[in-house]
């Protein structure tokens, strides 16, 4: 049995990829059930974030495992496996285990040490538990995964400076437009993403901020809490002739504005240039619409491009999470070789404890015609013997716990006593 990590992230996959392949949370229940009821899989749980899309699993079989996550993949993506499967990428065991550590540590994040991924990992594996997908070994990984993002953050200073997509796209857009002070700010969406943009936006100066979303209350109650506005969906075509950024980052499914939508917008704006940063997955903006005179639109890959101009520091702060997530592998492998050695050595002493009874029972007769103290002082010393035979496999089995030694003394255990 092998835990395996099948997916697509930012470095493997291109934009649309990911887009074909992002499931949002209202679809993640029947996810993974249908990831759960496949042959080879007993657990799963689902990571889909606007860098990545990975699935966790517990497989009886590696190779069969790995052919059922494939097969997920084509059935979600709606594409043929050869036009996706160079780009998945594969881990299992340890590599598995190190990976997802790096994750929730936020060194495999488009933003290097990003803070959001770390929740999000989390709330995967709750959702995960709520739908009975996670069991005892993927809680036991995504437990320690969290311990090991947390410590990370603590020890090192790799969450210093710019460590969140939304912080990324506030000082990418300012980049781009010199300062954001006195600036007209149109937030679309109004979700976690939308509301860390508009901390950002809160420390650019004076700064007008304008919050549009499908659920108008939402919308209201973001836009009071940075002295901004809130206009519902059906205002945007005036909001836009007038704001010299859009800020983009709904759950949509589909296209938010189309080609045409800004094509008009534009021809309204008497020549003044817009700022478009689409950070939603899939993307909010008809990518068409870059070619539009006068729109200047950026997108997950320009914003990655961005951030890897600035990273040289927070990189060498990133060799110190590596060495603990070395650490931090090292005491998961020790704990779950340990329960697994438990399980083991309980069946090791119960096969000698069957043994032993069985072999009194066999000369029973001939200690008939011992009294109570006699019999008692040879279940003693039969029960003694077993326990002194006992000890040494044990005790070395459990200090060689998470290292390869203690995997080969299992196997012969297994093999020896018939376990």
């Amino acid at each position: 049995m092998s835990v395996v990590v099948i997916g697509l992230n930012h470095r493997t996959a291109p934009l649309d990829l990911l887009e074909r392949t992002a499931i949002d949370d209202a679809r993640l229940p029947k996810v993974l059930q249908d990831l759960c009821t496949r042959q080879h899989l007993s657990e799963a749980v689902v990571l889909s974030t606007c860098n990545r899309i990975e699935v966790y699993a517990v497989a009886e079989r590696f190779h069969a495992g790995y052919a059922d996550v494939r097969n997920f993949f084509t059935d979600l993506s709606l594409l043929p496996t050869d036009e996706f499967a160079g780009h998945l990428y594969v881990h299992y065991d340890d590599a598995a285990v190190t990976h997802l550590f790096t994750v929730a540590a936020g060194l495999d994040s488009a933003v290097l040490g990003e803070s959001e991924i770390l929740g999000q990992v989390g709330a995967a594996w709750e959702r995960a538990r709520t739908e009975g997908a996670s069991a005892s070994s993927l809680n036991l990984l995504f437990r320690h995964a969290l311990e090991v993002g947390k410590r990370v953050r603590t020890e090192t200073g790799i969450g210093r400076g710019i460590t969140s997509i939304a912080q990324a796209a506030v000082a990418m857009a300012t980049d781009r437009l010199g300062t954001l002070s006195g600036r007209r700010v149109l937030l679309l969406g109004a979700g976690d993403m939308a509301e860390g943009m508009a901390v950002a936006l809160g420390s650019a100066g004076d700064v007008d901020i304008v919050v549009a979303n499908r659920t108008w209350d939402t919308a209201k109650a973001l836009g009071s809490r940075f002295d901004g506005r809130a206009v519902r969906l059906s205002d945007l075509p005036a909001e836009l002739a007038q704001a010299d950024l859009l800020l983009t980052s709904t759950g949509a499914t589909n296209i938010m504005l189309e080609h045409a939508d800004l094509a008009t917008a534009m021809a309204r704006r008497n020549g003044r240039p817009l700022l478009i940063v689409d950070i939603a997955m899939p993307r909010d903006v008809d990518p068409a619409a870059g070619d539009i005179k006068g729109v200047t639109l950026l997108d997950m890959d320009d914003l990655r491009r961005f951030v890897d101009a600035g990273v040289a520091e927070r990189h060498r702060e990133g060799t110190r999470a590596r060495a603990v997530i070395e650490e931090e592998l090292l005491r998961y492998r020790a704990l779950t070789t340990a329960r697994e050695a438990a399980p083991l050595i309980t069946a090791l002493r119960d096969h000698a404890e069957s043994i032993r009874r069985n072999e009194l029972e066999r000369v029973d007769t001939r200690l008939a015609e011992l009294d109570d103290r006699e019999r008692a002082a040879v279940e003693a010393l039969t029960k003694g013997i077993v326990a002194k035979l006992l000890h040494d496999p044990t005790v070395r089995l459990k200090d060689a716990s998470g290292t390869a030694k203690g995997d080969r003394l299992a196997e012969a255990l297994r093999d020896l006593f018939d376990l």
